[in-house]
Order: structure tokens, then C-alpha cells, then sequence
């Protein structure tokens, strides 16, 4: 099953940054579709934070009023994971994975990334509960409480002092990170946080919620929340076939992962493929994430604008 139309823009990803940018374009009346798989990275979260006036509010709410907005103004959506893009005589042809397949002038990547979590029993059950990465979105959630941080690069000292920030009560588990140096080690101590050697083995969950951490060893530790860092992968697999590849990422000289690299604008290193969000800016949240996928739409927007006059003028000519 194919579509012969060609739309102006294909998005590929229904979040802030996808929707953003398709209710800028079907604005500037461009034809707009965009394919959506449903899985955006903070489904597991009870709410977006630091959104200005949506504070709280569950991202599928949010995602729904986008997507009540887009159509508003004749955008269209189709439920789906996109698996293949290719370029065609006059722009691209995307490939879901139930062999549908369309047709648009340009592209916006807005798929996000996956978080890879540490191998450890029992975080990935309370993902986006109690178990928690980024202190600015979930960090006064867990205000107050026994938090503990699990380390698994030389990132956790960064990490650690912010969620110091939020609570009395912080055990940095070194687990697999590096040692930290003499100068860390007097930071530690000097804001009270607590160090505990040695590997961690799982999570303690009771009555749906964690009390622990368990060491290698048995030892067990009380905790009620728990800061780790994840591995992030940008959801790009499909682009393989256009020649765009994803790049690695560092934060503090840590590889974090990989992204997409773009320009102010969102566009890529590919003519015609823009993205945004967290598939070219990992650390992100929502609101940025959404700016992003405004300004893309200014630029795939401003980019058709100059094919279409390049081609009038040379239609006037003849």
C-alpha cells in the first residue's frame, strides 16, 4: 500500500518538537503529515515539568491538545513506526513497517531517543517513578526524601551535588564509576553526602515502591528514590539508508550517547532532512524540545520558499 500524494513536510514523531514544528508549517499553509509510533521517552512520567503553564500535566495530555491543534489547520496524522527513508526525483518516500508508504518534499525527524538503563534488577520497574535521571524533571518530586545516586561514570559527582540540592538525606553508591579524586571527595564530605564502595546488585522493591538498595554481599541500604544515568541512543536507524549517521555525544568528556547532528535551523548534513529535539539534543526537555521544533519548521519552511522560487523564475524564463 502506497500514497501518490506528496506532502510538503513528512514528521516523523508525534512529540513537543514534532508537533511543535507541524502546527508552525500547516500555519504557513504547508501540506503537513506526520507518523507516529506512540512511544515518546517520557511516556513512564506522571507529568511534564518546567513547562510553563502546563507544569504537572501528563505528556499525553499534552500531546493530544498538539495533535487537536495541528489538525485544526488540516495536518494529518498517521499511526506507525516509519523503517525506511529514501530519496526520490523530487524529494523523499518514507516506509512504515506495514509496507505503507509516503511521499514529502522534505523531512522532520523529531523521533527522540531511547535511554539504555544500567543492568541492575529492579530499575527499569520503577522507571519514571522512584527511579528518576534528571533532577530539574523530577527532582522536587523526590524532594526530602532518602535519595541515593548510582554511579556509573565520573558524571554521578555532577549529578549527585544537584539532587544534594533537594535533600538532606544523599548516598552517592560509586558501584561502577571511576574513584572519585582527593578534591571530590572533600566536596562530598563537606555537603554531608554519604559514599557507599562496592558494587550494587538490585533494587528493593516493596508494595510497588523502592525501600533499598541491595550490594553485592547482601548489605542492604534504605532509600526511597534513586538518581542513575542512562545511555542515550537517538531513534535515526531508518535514516541509515540517506547516508545520515548519528554521532556520539559527551557531557563533561563522558560518552552519553549518540544524536543527530543539526544547525540553529534543524537542518542536517543530508539537503532537505532537518530534525529536533531529542534526537539531536539529548538533554532537552520539553519546552526547549518544542522551540526546537519551531524553528526547524522556520527553516524547512524558508527552504521550500527558496525552491519554489528558483523554479518560478526559471518557469517564467522559458
Amino acid at each position: 500500500m502506497s500514497s501518490q500524494m506528496k506532502y510538503d513536510v513528512i514528521v516523523i514523531g508525534g512529540g513537543a518538537a514534532g508537533l511543535s514544528g507541524a502546527l508552525a508549517l500547516v500555519r504557513f499553509r504547508r501540506s503537513v503529515l506526520v507518523i507516529d509510533d506512540g512511544t515518546p521517552r517520557n511516556a513512564p512520567a506522571d507529568g511534564v515539568h518546567n513547562f510553563l503553564t502546563r507544569d504537572g500535566v501528563p505528556p499525553r495530555e499534552i500531546y493530544a491538545v498538539g495533535r487537536q491543534e495541528v489538525q485544526g489547520y488540516g495536518g494529518e496524522f498517521v499511526d506507525g513506526t516509519v523503517t525506511t527513508a529514501s530519496r526520490d526525483d523530487d524529494g523523499f518516500t518514507v516506509g512504515l513497517a506495514d509496507g505503507t508508504t509516503y511521499r514529502g518534499r522534505r523531512l522532520l525527524v523529531t523521533t527522540g531517543l531511547t535511554d539504555v538503563l544500567p543492568d541492575v534488577p529492579g530499575l527499569a520497574e520503577r522507571w519514571g517513578k522512584d527511579v528518576v535521571h534528571c533532577p530539574y524533571c523530577h527532582g522536587w518530586e523526590v524532594r526530602d526524601q532518602a535519595i541515593g545516586v548510582l554511579a556509573t561514570s565520573s558524571m554521578a559527582m555532577h549529578q549527585v551535588q544537584l539532587f544534594r540540592q533537594l535533600s538532606d538525606d544523599v548516598t552517592l553508591f560509586l558501584h561502577t564509576a571511576p574513584e572519585p579524586t582527593e578534591e571530590q571527595w572533600e566536596e562530598l564530605a563537606a555537603r554531608g553526602i554519604a559514599v557507599v564502595q562496592g558494587k550494587v546488585e538490585q533494587v528493593e522493591i516493596t508494595a510497588g515502591r523502592i525501600t533499598g538498595v541491595r550490594l553485592e554481599g547482601g548489605k542492604v541500604v534504605p532509600r526511597q528514590a534513586l538518581a542513575i544515568q542512562t545511555t542515550i541512543r537517538a531513534r535515526a536507524g531508518f535514516l541509515a539508508d540517506l547516508g545520515l549517521e548519528t554521532t556520539l555525544v559527551e557531557a563533561n568528556g563522558v560518552e552519553v550517547g549518540t544524536a543527530i547532528q543539526v544547525d540553529g535551523m534543524g537542518a542536517t548534513q543530508v539537503p532537505g532532512v532537518f530534525a529536533a529535539g531529542n534526537v539531536s539534543n539529548p538533554m532537552a526537555q520539553v519546552m526547549p524540545s518544542a522551540a526546537a521544533g519551531l524553528a526547524a519548521a522556520g527553516g524547512i519552511n524558508f527552504d521550500l520558499i527558496t525552491e519554489e522560487t528558483r523554479l518560478a523564475v526559471a518557469a517564467r524564463s522559458s
